[in-house]
C-alpha cells in the first residue's frame, strides 16, 4: 500500500489528486443552481456569474460544506454528521448531487487512498446508515492522509469553485480567459470562507440564503437543462 502520510510533500500530492478537475466524480454535470439564474437572465456574463459565485462561496460552501468538514475534523460522529448534512440540504437535486459525487469519491478513495476511517464510512453508506455526502467523503480521506484542516478546507472550496467556473464557461458561455479571471477573483472569497468557518457554530450549520435554495429547487422543473442540478 502506498504510504502517503510520511511528509507534507506526500500529502500535498495526494491533495492535488483529490481536488484535480480530472477526478471523475461527475462534478461537470452539476451547476448547483446557477443554471436557473441563467434561464431567468440574471446570470449572463462574467460579471454576473462572478456575483453569483461570490454569494455561493459565502453561503452554501461556507455554512454547509465547510462546516461539515470542520465538524468532522473536530471529531464529530460521521453518521450523525451525515444525517445533519442530508437534513439541511433542502433542494432534492443538490442533496442527490452531494451523494452522487460523494459516492464516487468514496469509491475512488477506497482504491487509491484506503484507510480504516474511509472503510468505516463506506460501510455505513453501503448498509444504508449514511448517505455518503461529498464534503464528508473528502474530509474523511483528507484527515486520514494527515492533511491539516485549513489546507484541506481551502483546497476543497477552491476545487468546488473551479468545477462551477468550468461549467459556467460552457453554459453561459464564457471564454477560457474569463474563467481564469473569475478563479483569480475568487481567491479572496475562498480565503474569507476558510476564516469564517473557523468561527461558526452548530447553530449556523445550513444557514443558506432562501433565494439560493429556491433557485436550486426550481431547476428541477426547468424546461431545458444542461446540468443535473
Amino acid at each position: 500500500m502506498l504510504n502517503t502520510r510520511t511528509s507534507p510533500a506526500s500529502y500535498q500530492l495526494a491533495l492535488q489528486q483529490l481536488t484535480d478537475s480530472a477526478l471523475p466524480t461527475g462534478a461537470f454535470a452539476h451547476s448547483l443552481g446557477f443554471e436557473t439564474y441563467i434561464d431567468r437572465g440574471l446570470v449572463s456574463n462574467e460579471g454576473s456569474f462572478g456575483v453569483w459565485l461570490a454569494a455561493f462561496i459565502s453561503q452554501q460552501l461556507t455554512y454547509s460544506d465547510g462546516l461539515a468538514i470542520r465538524f468532522l475534523y473536530e471529531g464529530a460522529d460521521v453518521a450523525g454528521l451525515d444525517a445533519h448534512v442530508s437534513a439541511q440540504l433542502l433542494p432534492r437535486q443538490v442533496r442527490e448531487a452531494s451523494t452522487k459525487m460523494g459516492g464516487r469519491l468514496i469509491e475512488i478513495g477506497t482504491e487509491v487512498f484506503p484507510s480504516p476511517e474511509l472503510e468505516a464510512y463506506r460501510t455505513l453508506v453501503t448498509t444504508g446508515q449514511a448517505a455518503g455526502h461529498q464534503p464528508l467523503a473528502f474530509a474523511v480521506v483528507a484527515r486520514s492522509l494527515g492533511v491539516p484542516f485549513e489546507e484541506a478546507l481551502g483546497a476543497y472550496l477552491f476545487a468546488a469553485v473551479t468545477s462551477l467556473t468550468q461549467n459556467a464557461v460552457r453554459a453561459i458561455p464564457l471564454g477560457q480567459n474569463s474563467g481564469q479571471r473569475l478563479l483569480r477573483r475568487a481567491h479572496d472569497g475562498v480565503a474569507a470562507a476558510v476564516e469564517q468557518v473557523r468561527h461558526l457554530s452548530w447553530d449556523d450549520f445550513g444557514s443558506v440564503s432562501p433565494g439560493l435554495e429556491i433557485s436550486q429547487m426550481r431547476h428541477e422543473w426547468q424546461r431545458a437543462r444542461m446540468f443535473m442540478s
